[in-house]
């Protein structure tokens, strides 16, 4: 019977890039919570009935977010188990099938289209990439939650927008009443929270594309990195590229010798 470690053993990724990610998203999230409510909605819409509405619409999709970033940060993306010993990798080596590889970092065998993290340190079934913002691989487990958290990003980037844009445009009786500091405050607010906003969305929104594209085509970002690399077509264009400075030079000597 083959024993091996199992992947719930696998404790948070102790890298000080993906911490810092963390730290920043939950940051941005919290005070992008805080000038929608404050600044934005209470601000400019206290009067009217909108206010509750955007208020728990706003923060459904901020705990949506937050579900499926936790998710996608905590679950096990598909971590291939190690054998717990050396008689427990050669049970591996007489149960593996044809198509398994075998991988000198871990010195496992892995089923086909699994990839080594060298950050996990471990091999990641149908491993895409390893996202700081998550502190983890995206792999076989995890890759729906990804996608959520993508979607839900960018759904929050356009309704912070359109909120900020309409608070801009809408003008509440009591807001005539505050004072220039006040009002500064609130546009400063407003303008870091837009860019912000616009920020995160865009740069989502290439992320989401990648990652729709990769499911529609049933390829992996590592998959469609490795075809790249092996493909004649995309040598011969690099390696043209890369040539192409040495032949102008080449030429030029040819036609000053030939002068």
């Amino acid at each position: 019977m083959v024993r091996s470690v199992p992947a719930a053993t696998i404790k948070m990724v102790q890298d000080p890039c993906g911490i810092f990610c963390i730290l920043f998203t939950y940051t941005s999230i919290v005070y992008a919570d805080y000038v929608v409510i404050k600044w934005v909605v209470l601000h400019t819409m206290q009067d009217s009935l909108w206010a509750p509405f955007h208020i728990v619409l706003f923060n459904t999709f901020l705990l949506l977010l937050t579900v499926s970033h936790l998710r996608a940060m905590c679950s096990d993306p598909g971590t291939v188990p190690l054998p717990h010993t050396n008689d427990s990798l050669s049970d591996l080596r007489q149960v593996k099938r044809e198509d398994w590889t075998m991988c000198t970092r871990c010195e496992t065998f892995r089923p086909p289209r699994a990839h080594h993290c060298r950050i996990c340190k471990r091999c990641i079934r149908r491993m895409d990439h390893h996202c700081p913002w998550i502190n983890n691989c995206v792999g076989e487990k995890n890759q729906k939650y990804f996608v959520q958290f993508l979607f839900f990003v960018c759904i929050l980037s356009a309704y912070t927008i359109m909120l900020v844009i309409m608070s801009w445009v809408r003008e509440c009786r009591q807001c005539k009443l505050y004072d220039m500091d006040t009002r500064q405050t609130q546009v400063l607010h407003s303008v870091i929270l837009i860019m912000e906003s616009a920020l995160f969305g865009m740069f989502v929104i290439a992320i989401l594309y990648d990652q729709m594209d990769a499911i529609y085509n049933d390829q992996t970002t590592m998959e469609q990195t490795i075809y790249k690399r092996s493909n004649p077509l995309h040598r011969y264009i690099f390696s043209s590229i890369c040539r192409w400075p040495k032949i102008s030079r080449s030429t030029s000597k040819l036609n000053i010798r030939s002068v």
